[in-house]
């Protein structure tokens, strides 16, 4: 049998989370380790490895609710960065879909102001 990974362990309420925002379908919630201002994870709760194995069928479903998720944070007018990998070459370490809500700055508009990409995430 497959280890559980640490989202599964959440939705299972076996490990804690700081909520946001949940329903019977997905949950988002805080990252541990922020990488901005605001930094919200959201999960399935069905497990799926990465988005190719996401059903397309719930991702009308996801849209509302990160639509829903922003507008709930007071990000939907100023902004955010919606970020998910897909593989290890990706920079997966979860290998359970989730996206990445990024807010609370605003991004470089110069390609100089880019030289220290990890600041933007």
């Amino acid at each position: 049998m497959k280890e559980k990974t640490v989202f599964e362990l959440i939705v299972e309420g076996k490990i804690p989370c700081n909520k946001v925002l949940e329903n019977n379908d997905f949950l988002a919630f805080h990252d541990i380790a922020p990488k901005a201002p605001i930094h919200i994870l959201i999960i399935p709760k069905k497990h799926f490895k990465d988005f190719q194995e996401f059903d397309p069928k719930l991702m009308e479903k996801m849209t509302s609710f990160i639509q829903e998720l922003a507008a709930l944070l007071g990000v939907d007018k100023s902004g955010y960065r919606l970020v998910t990998n897909c593989g290890k070459n990706s920079g997966q370490e979860v290998f359970h879909l989730h996206f990445h809500m990024l807010s609370g700055f605003r991004l470089p508009k110069e390609k100089d102001e880019n030289e220290n990409p990890q600041a933007l995430f």
